[in-house]
């Protein structure tokens, strides 16, 4: 590891153009820098090109100064990280089911765009692996769909996502024989999705698996497609079905009393959120789209 003055001295240099200016703006000697610049370059090889009144950065020089230019920014949000302080500056790492993630992306990409000292990494995953990827500390956020009952995570409610009988644009499915003729679109939580559902709109209905099944995708992005395409119905959450780019296909039909579950925001109870989790969390919860249900 290069001594910090050196590398401070250097960067100095690189962005005054001068050894003299550089020394005015660190309150050193001019022969102090140029000392510093001369151990790095003991080191590591020329890293100016010097002419009179004009200096000239070598590729070795563009490295370290690339190199310097990480390390601060990497210091700046490990210490944005570890600060209590709400801030918009450092990491966020949030893990997401998919369908609720669809929703979300866009909006955290809108945060990053508007707030350049922001990194968000996100990942859509099934509840389990969210619950594992936060006590392993691999993610500090999560939502999942049942309450974990961890002494190790804290769980708060984040919003409400009700389950949709979605069918192609200008069907009906006032009968059983209805689903029966359009088939179903079905995917990893489909059937289990439903029978809840299913089961309120139609008492008494043979069950779901009596439904001939005329598609199967395992990405929530793509579960509308082919419902869109005059292909089956499906049943999936709210949060999917607003983000399908094409809502002019589809339509929602009316189950009456909906079928709703509680998102609930984890992240481990021993120890607060960071600044940036903190603000994060403080944003999404003034979503219009998110508070539906929850105030």
């Amino acid at each position: 590891m290069q001594n910090p003055q050196w590398l401070r001295s250097f960067a100095a240099v690189a962005s005054t153009g001068g050894f003299t200016r550089a020394a005015q703006t660190l309150g050193l000697t001019q022969a102090a820098v140029s000392q510093h610049v001369r151990h790095l370059e003991a080191e590591l090889g020329p890293l100016f090109i010097r002419r009179p009144r004009q200096i000239e950065l070598t590729p070795a020089g563009v490295a370290l100064l690339t190199y310097v230019q990480d390390t601060e920014r990497a210091e700046r949000r490990l210490r944005a990280s570890l600060s209590d302080t709400v801030t918009d500056v450092g990491e966020v790492s949030f893990i997401t089911p998919g369908s609720v993630g669809l929703a979300l992306y866009p909006i955290l990409l809108d945060y990053q765009r508007n707030h350049p000292g922001l990194c968000i990494r996100h990942r859509f995953a099934p509840d389990p692996d969210i619950l594992q990827a936060v006590l392993q500390k691999q993610y500090e956020l999560g939502l999942v769909t049942l309450k974990p009952e961890d002494p190790r995570l804290s769980a708060t409610p984040f919003t409400e996502e009700s389950l949709e009988l979605v069918v192609p644009a200008g069907e009906t499915a006032e009968q059983w024989d209805d689903l029966q003729r359009l088939g179903f679109i079905d995917h990893p939580d489909g059937r289990a999705m439903a029978t809840r559902l299913l089961s309120r709109r139609y008492p008494g209905n043979p069950g779901v698996g009596t439904l001939p099944v005329h598609g199967f995708t395992n990405q929530v992005a793509l579960i509308l497609e082919p419902v869109a395409r005059g292909l089956g119905f499906t049943v999936i959450p709210r949060h999917a079905r607003e983000s399908f780019a094409q809502p002019e296909a589809l339509r929602v039909v009316d189950c009456g009393e909906p079928v709703v579950d509680t998102l609930w925001l984890i992240h481990r109870a021993e120890w607060p959120l960071s600044g940036p989790a903190r603000w994060l969390v403080e944003q999404l919860r003034g979503v219009p789209r998110f508070k539906r249900g929850r105030d």
